[in-house]
């Protein structure tokens, strides 16, 4: 952490975790006039809130989950589009001292079901183009497990066969909440879902100590500041949209945007442009997508100072356009659902650095990261190993397991809790720079070598027709497992024969002669988590 470390001291210090009022610390200290953000929604509606207006309608709808036994500690799940009702609905949780529980609304009935039911939710908040899914998990439950849970939902009038409470009926009703309930850095705030390639998904418990994470990353990874228009475009129903999308923001007191329809290229430059956005966070396919479709005749109106990635490996190719585009490059960042960001790129200027291609950066102040071998033993510049986080040297460290799931918690953590383990292959340098390999279960063994597919992603995408691309290893006789690419060309290109040797050949010349994709296949679109990580286990059975 070195010279940074009074900065992290102090964000840790600045609140009294003994005795804590979120609704304080996310709303009620800031600036009742200041507009928090600018909303549009999918249908073109457009809106601004207030922090003023924001703490109203928190109190009241506090008031509105009170009444149906809300209290500290209880869970109320959450399955609400990008919104002002996700943002009023969080408010009012954090209030009473309750945790909220977010469900992504492309989750159908099993996933919503599993985790009502894990997190033990009394409480479910949706909207009436949500309800029937709502719905479809009570009959998967059972009767009796749905039946006591309440469900609050917006334009519930709209339905005919449910008897919801309708949300903005019980909130204008509703008397404000006026008190706040307190709570301690050790309490639940958030109870998130995060899946693995098997089993069910795992839940993580995140405490209120975890605000000091999320606003060192807002300050020092992002680098937010107070006259920045901020657009964290990922959804609120995964981290790092719930992590820095929503929390964060409300913890700076910034001013920044949401909009609730699905990603459209066009609709993004033109918010960019129209609400002067200043600093923008999106996953790595939101980049490539925009590359790809070419960029509008007002690109001169858009003025961004700071990019961001995350979710996934950005590809230095993509940066370097992003650099000719906006004027800026992209910086990559580092992070997981148990720890939010922990290893990036720094925009914040007392920390600049050298930000090398192919790198997610250095350790944020706060985290020590390190690369460990097979053994638990750290690993020096130029080895690859998994990547890890020191645990005794983090103060910012706030992943405590996973909600009653003890054998699994074990799993993550070295026997004597020195050290988490991410599961991610990495690489350092001398300057302690980290560059991602790949999950554990993504890194191809061929010929004896491990191939990390970010690399062979990264090398194709600097070919003109690759759109994006998918690489892993198939099964193979002689070498134990074959690199093989998938596909997407960019328009203006037809698959054949020769196009997938030449970029074979292409990755060949400009990466190594041992990682160059031996078969090369062409998709139409790849398979991706609705965050918009790439599924590269699905690919390894197509």
């Amino acid at each position: 952490m070195g010279k940074f470390s009074d900065q992290v001291e102090q964000l840790i210090k600045q609140h009294d975790y003994d005795n804590l009022s979120l609704a304080n610390v996310l709303v009620e200290r800031h600036d009742p006039e200041k507009i928090a953000f600018y909303f549009e929604s999918d249908e073109g509606e457009k809106r601004t809130y207030t922090y003023g207006e924001l703490n109203e309608l928190s109190k009241k709808f506090a008031t509105v989950l009170k009444n149906q036994g809300v209290e500290k500690g209880s869970r109320v799940a959450v399955l609400l589009p990008k919104g002002p009702e996700t943002f009023i609905s969080a408010l009012a949780i954090w209030r009473l001292g309750a945790v909220y529980v977010p469900l992504f609304t492309a989750f159908e009935k099993k996933a919503i079901s599993y985790r009502v039911e894990h997190s033990g939710a009394s409480v479910i908040l949706t909207d009436a183009q949500n309800r029937v899914k709502v719905t479809e998990a009570f009959n998967d439950m059972g009767e009796e497990a749905a039946s006591n849970i309440t469900v609050i939902t917006k334009d519930a009038k709209q339905l005919a066969d449910v008897d919801d409470i309708d949300y903005y009926e019980a909130l204008e009703q509703a008397e404000p909440f006026e008190d706040a309930v307190r709570v301690t850095k050790d309490d639940q705030m958030i109870l998130i879902y995060t899946s693995g390639t098997t089993g069910n998904p795992k839940g993580v418990d995140v405490p209120v100590f975890a605000l000091s994470a999320f606003e060192a990353y807002m300050r020092f990874g992002l680098d937010v500041k107070p006259e920045d228009i901020f657009w964290n475009i990922a959804d609120p129903g995964w981290a790092y949209g719930l992590y820095y999308g929503v929390i964060g923001p409300l913890l700076l007191g910034q001013t920044f945007v949401v909009n609730q329809g699905k990603f459209d290229v066009e609709w993004t430059y033109r918010m960019l442009r129209d609400y002067k956005v200043t600093n923008f966070a999106g996953a790595p396919t939101v980049y490539r997508t925009m590359r790809v479709h070419g960029t509008p005749d007002f690109i001169d109106e858009i003025n961004l100072k700071t990019l961001s990635s995350a979710g996934e490996p950005l590809n230095p190719d993509v940066s370097n356009w992003a650099e000719k585009v906006f004027g800026q490059p992209i910086y990559d960042h580092y992070g997981q659902t148990e720890l939010g960001m922990c290893v990036v790129n720094l925009h914040k200027d007392d920390m600049r650095h050298e930000v090398k291609p192919g790198s997610m950066g250095p350790a944020m102040p706060g985290y020590r990261a390190v690369i460990l071998d097979d053994n638990g033993n750290e690993l020096g510049p130029g080895e690859e190993g998994e990547l890890a986080i020191d645990i005794e040297n983090s103060p910012l460290f706030w992943y405590r397991g996973y909600y009653n799931e003890p054998e699994k918690t074990k799993e993550v953590f070295s026997k004597d809790k020195r050290y988490y383990f991410t599961r991610d292959a990495a690489s350092r340098d001398e300057d302690w720079m980290f560059f991602f390999s790949g999950r554990e279960d993504d890194i191809i063994i061929s010929s004896g070598y491990r191939i990390g597919p970010f690399e062979v992603e990264s090398s194709l995408m600097e070919h003109e027709a690759v759109a994006e691309t998918a690489v892993v290893g198939v099964p193979d006789e002689q070498r134990g497992e074959l690199v093989k690419a998938y596909v997407i060309l960019r328009p203006g290109y037809e698959p054949s024969d020769d196009l997938a040797k030449e970029l074979s050949e292409f990755v060949k010349k400009n990466l190594s002669a041992h990682e160059y994709p031996r078969i090369v296949e062409f998709i139409d679109q790849l398979p991706k988590t609705p965050s918009g990580k790439i599924q590269r286990y699905l690919l390894r059975k197509h």
